[in-house]
């Protein structure tokens, strides 16, 4: 064989290599962009639902799709395609209204048109006081971030769905406020953990178009500020009990 002929199949064995490459990176773009996208916890606003350290799949089709749902946010359309309203009760990842450029994951409490209020640590939506129920005490530091028992109540939506909410201070000072109005093409978010979490109650109505994405299932999680790369860590940290559970 030739040094030419050595040379081109060098080259042609390069050149699949840079193709194989490029069909992978195109394959994992469009999966993140249509279908699923991968979302850590970095705050405590949705205790104890979701924990810091908490590795979730998200499912970009289920509310259609904006210029939000692509990488960079570019401004190719307006609007959404494809439009699926959220549904009350689904824990949703949006861009923070004041700065688009931050991932934001709540709970969906108000819909266009609703009237929400905080009343004495009650949850009104139009008027009606949303079911909750005492449930008893966590006291465990890893799912409250407090060193003492914290009460838990169990909140109906009126559409059935239900989950748990933290009171780490009663009467806190979110516990009651306006009454906010929902508009037209407009979501009001809150998080499960009341007392500490930056929600519609500061920020305001998430407009249709910050929508990403609906929070499914978490595919791993780990405890103590560690990285899922620490694999030293995974003996004390993981936490094997909420690996693929199913957000409600």
């Amino acid at each position: 064989m030739s040094v030419s002929e050595k040379s081109r199949k060098k080259l042609g064995g390069l050149g699949e290599t840079v193709s194989v490459i490029v069909q992978a990176l195109l394959l994992a773009l469009v999966i993140r962009t249509l279908l699923f996208q991968p979302f850590s916890i970095p705050s405590g606003s949705m205790r104890p639902t979701l924990l810091e350290g908490d590795y979730l799949f998200v499912t970009k089709w289920a509310y259609g799709y904006s210029r939000y749902s692509l990488p960079f946010s570019p401004n190719l359309f307006s609007g959404r395609i494809w439009d699926s309203p959220p549904e009350r009760g689904d824990v949703a990842v949006f861009k923070y209204p004041p700065n688009p450029s931050l991932d934001y994951i709540k709970r969906v409490i108000g819909l266009p048109g609703d009237r929400i209020q905080m009343r004495q640590g009650q949850l009104f939506i139009n008027d009606e006081p949303v079911e909750r129920v005492k449930t008893g005490q966590i006291d465990n530091p890893d799912i409250t971030e407090m060193n003492r028992p914290v009460d838990v109540y169990r909140e109906t939506l009126p559409n059935g769905v239900s989950y748990d909410t933290l009171d780490i201070t009663p009467n806190g000072i979110e516990d009651n406020t306006r009454e906010f109005v929902v508009p037209e093409g407009h979501y009001f978010m809150m998080g499960d953990n009341r007392d500490n979490s930056s929600d519609s109650r500061v920020f305001g109505f998430v407009p249709d178009d910050n929508l990403v994405g609906r929070a499914n299932i978490i595919f791993f999680s780990i405890g103590g500020g560690s990285s899922p790369l620490e694999l030293w860590n995974w003996p004390t940290e993981l936490r094997p009990s909420r690996l693929f559970t199913w957000i409600e």
